[in-house]
């Protein structure tokens, strides 16, 4: 089956065509309505490609998550066209990159970012024939209170999709000619680490993984209901929260964008039994002053990826329902499922074919550790996560072969993603593959002293990071967002670094950064890129910051005189371009 194949089945079928699909702030539509509306942006993209039907048939979407976001999806599937989600965090050439790369033709947005679009405009004008421009959902959801004239609202490429709908709504069907395997979108993946690649989805992807979803995480049925908070131009938010919905013919409710402070709210409000996340939302949400009533929520499941054991264990207690942590990746090469009863800190026990391999396709022996705990043999155990099956559902990177070729070697899907085995084979994913540090001529991964600053009970949130050494290599920094009501005591840091048996010296923080928000991307991974930038500069980090200025393990506030202490040394030893970086 097609997706709009699956979207003309629902809107029609007697069976579910009059039950309740999106809700957004007081606003709802049924599956019925949903194809109606679908049909009429399809009518929409059809009439500005007209004949020419030589070049790509594709569709930007920089929205935030409105119900325009997925009627232009569902425009875009019943059309034959292709939809690319659109990071609406970006700007710039970045931003510029991810519409030209992708053969957006037109481009679908609403006011507040067209001040975003404007300083490209001279970049997009030879490829991008067509801006369409939607103010419907403009002053709800939390919106942006003020929409100023901008440069790009008086260019002749920027269209008022409003009146046009307005003459389309009531046409039939296009029935355009689209096959399962065709393609249907283009998600770009978070970036985090290298440049976001875009990975392609076809139809038979996105039915088949939104059905699986529905029926084998969720087991949706009457009296269920969706809510999305993730951004739609995420894999998590499209696969993990809309399709599910299509699929098992339940309401789903949108945020525009994830706020921990009014999440439960949300969730209360649309009645949601799921919540799909990817990233840190949980801990951002746990980060929040508990409330007698948390667990008062018709919340049955979480499902998403990159939650730590520990904080989906608090989760589960103060709001009374289950979350189901996985491993993967946008591009569906390979999944892990934590089980009950998985040793503290794995990811759970793989299926056969997912091995951790060195980078000549040599599996690693499985790790050691010695009486405290600690994995004595990192660079001996610690490999790439690869699944030596095949690829599964990984559909290649559009217009990128050399990256295809490079997460497809020897007909293997590799991850990108860092981990080792236990001798029991159970996995345990240590970071990405740039986030090794060197220290004192150690290499070790961030996510190892992630880890263990996550077993302070007053941590929320901890970012472990490299920033330069004016000796050589890198020293340890860590930020760390502190749980409400929290206070940050150097003294009792102190004792809990000590008790950590399996803390090597060499792991211990040089600096540390007390942030009430860490950068992030839209899709609530940590963006790191940006704290190494940012560093220790007061320039740069507004943060309290402690240090310790010698090898002892003493921290204190970081001062002016520090500073200009470490920017001397730095000087001195002819590493201060490391600085700038």
């Amino acid at each position: 089956m097609t997706l709009g194949a699956l979207i003309r089945e629902r809107g029609t079928a007697d069976g579910t065509r009059a039950l309740p699909f999106l809700r957004f702030f007081g606003w709802e539509c049924t599956f019925e309505e949903y194809y109606q509306e679908s049909v009429a942006w399809a009518h929409l993209f059809l009439a500005q490609r007209g004949k020419r039907t030589n070049a790509p048939f594709h569709v930007g979407i920089l929205l935030d998550n409105t119900p325009d976001y997925l009627f232009a999806l569902g425009g875009a599937w019943l059309a034959g066209a292709v939809a690319v989600g659109i990071n609406n965090t970006k700007r710039g050439t970045h931003l510029a990159h991810d519409i030209l790369h992708t053969d957006c033709r037109w481009v679908v947005t609403e006011p507040h970012y067209l001040d975003v679009l404007a300083p490209i405009i001279p970049e997009l004008e030879s490829k991008v024939e067509c801006i369409f421009l939607s103010r419907r959902w403009q002053h709800v959801g939390r919106a942006p209170s003020e929409h100023p004239e901008t440069r790009a609202e008086a260019l002749a490429a920027v269209a008022e999709v409003e009146p046009r709908l307005q003459r389309l709504r009531g046409n039939v069907d296009p029935h355009a000619p689209v096959e399962p395997g065709d393609l249907a979108l283009l998600l770009f993946t978070s970036g985090t680490v290298t440049a976001p690649k875009a990975v392609q989805c076809s139809h038979r992807r996105l039915v088949e993984t939104g059905t699986n979803i529905a029926r084998n995480v969720y087991n949706l049925g009457p009296g269920d209901a969706g809510y999305i908070a993730m951004p739609l131009f995420h894999a998590n938010a499209i696969m993990c929260g809309f399709l599910p919905a299509l699929a098992a013919a339940v309401p789903v409710g949108l945020a525009r964008k994830f706020s921990k402070h009014h999440w439960l709210e949300d969730v209360r409000r649309y009645g949601a039994t799921y919540f799909n996340y990817t990233g840190k939302p949980l801990a951002y949400i746990l980060s929040t002053p508990r409330r007698p009533d948390d667990a008062d929520n018709p919340l049955r499941i979480c499902f998403g990826n990159e939650g730590s054991a520990r904080v989906a264990r608090e989760f589960e207690e103060r709001f009374g329902c289950q979350v189901v942590d996985v491993f993967g990746s946008s591009e569906g090469g390979l999944g892990v499922t934590r089980q009950p009863g998985d040793p503290p800190g794995s990811i759970g026990f793989p299926a056969p074919g997912i091995a951790v391999v060195d980078e000549h396709g040599t599996e690693r022996p499985p790790a050691k550790f010695d009486s405290h705990g600690k994995l004595v043999n990192p660079e001996e155990c610690i490999g790439e996560i690869v699944n030596t099956q095949g690829v599964a559902w990984f559909e290649g990177y559009y217009k990128n072969d050399e990256a295809t070729r490079e997460r497809t070697r020897f007909g293997w899907y590799w991850s990108g993603d860092l981990g080792y085995k236990d001798e029991r084979g159970y996995l345990y994913f240590v970071g990405r593959t740039t986030e090794w540090l060197r220290v004192d001529g150690e290499n070790f991964l961030a996510r190892l002293v992630e880890e263990i600053l996550l077993r302070h009970p007053d941590i929320a949130l901890a970012a472990v990071y490299g920033v330069p050494d004016p000796n050589g290599g890198d020293q340890v920094m860590a930020a760390l967002v502190l749980r409400a009501g929290c206070q940050f005591d150097p003294h009792e840091f102190t004792t809990f670094l000590q008790a950590q048996a399996d803390l090597s010296p060499k792991w211990v923080p040089k600096f540390v950064r007390l942030a009430t928000e860490l950068p992030q991307t839209a899709s609530a991974k940590i963006l790191k890129s940006e704290l190494r930038r940012q560093k220790f500069l007061p320039e740069q980090c507004r943060d309290p910051i402690y240090w310790r200025p010698s090898r002892t393990l003493e921290f204190r506030l970081l001062t002016r005189e520090d500073l200009q202490g470490l920017l001397a040394e730095f000087t001195r030893t002819g590493r201060e371009s490391l600085l700038l970086l």
